[in-house]
């Protein structure tokens, strides 16, 4: 595992941008594993940016998202289909529906839905790059801390730190939602290449934990040790003391 400190939000995102841009432009056919929140928005600005001036043709390419909140329409504005619209596909419009994949976390079938995306994984990948963000108690996609190492896409039961991080981006705590399916950690180390990016003072615990400790479920993100092509990349106020 690399961990490297590229200064500031912008720059970090810029890179990661044009880490993904050359995946795609070098192959076609490239499978992206996608991540959502705050920690990702200058990454798809710029990763847009480079698409567009340079024509991109990325009917091709597969993409896949780590996880979706319970109980949220696609259409609401906090639900990660949304975002996922928001933030690249309406703003690059020649990704192929089809061909990108998201939970649908708006169904009674829930298990069977996990089962669903976990074959989808299993039957497309392994993903080219991973994209991943980390929570403030060391979770990565919605694993949270006690997840078993082994799982694969699942139903989560999120933390009480998980909701009132999350909180932000509601008008109330409560309409935050209680559950979550999301890409496991078995899932996530079958990506051929992992990026995590992990930004502000708020992840400067969960990073000296990532980088101090060894596999632990009580830090899932501690997984990403047992991966042999893992790079992070931080910024000052997320950068650990002894880096």
């Amino acid at each position: 595992m690399k961990m490297i400190n590229l200064g500031s939000k912008k720059l970090a995102s810029f890179y990661v941008a044009c880490e993904l841009y050359k995946q795609m432009h070098q192959e076609p056919n490239s499978k992206l594993g996608l991540a959502t929140g705050g920690t990702m928005t200058d990454l798809y600005y710029y990763l847009v940016d480079l698409l567009e001036k340079n024509k991109l043709d990325v009917s091709h390419v597969e993409t896949f998202n780590l996880d979706e909140y319970i109980g949220l329409k696609p259409s609401h504005p906090q639900s990660y289909h949304y975002y996922m619209n928001d933030v690249l596909f309406k703003q690059y419009p020649h990704f192929k529906k089809d061909n990108t994949h998201i939970p649908n976390g708006y169904t009674e079938q829930l298990e069977d839905e996990a089962e669903r995306y976990n074959q989808l994984l299993n039957d497309k990948g392994p993903v080219d790059i991973q994209i991943l963000g980390i929570g403030e108690n060391g979770h990565i996609g919605f694993n949270e801390p006690g997840t078993d190492l082994h799982s694969e896409t699942h139903i989560v039961d999120l933390t009480e730190s998980t909701i009132r991080a999350n909180s932000r981006y509601f008008d109330h705590k409560e309409d935050v939602p209680k559950q979550a399916v999301s890409m496991g950690l078995a899932s996530i180390l079958k990506a051929k290449r992992i990026i995590l990016l992990a930004f502000g003072e708020k992840k400067k615990d969960a990073m000296s934990k990532l980088l101090d400790q060894q596999v632990t479920r009580n830090v899932p993100a501690t997984i990403l040790h047992a991966h042999p092509n893992v790079e992070v990349y931080v910024d000052d106020e997320a950068a650990p003391d002894h880096l």
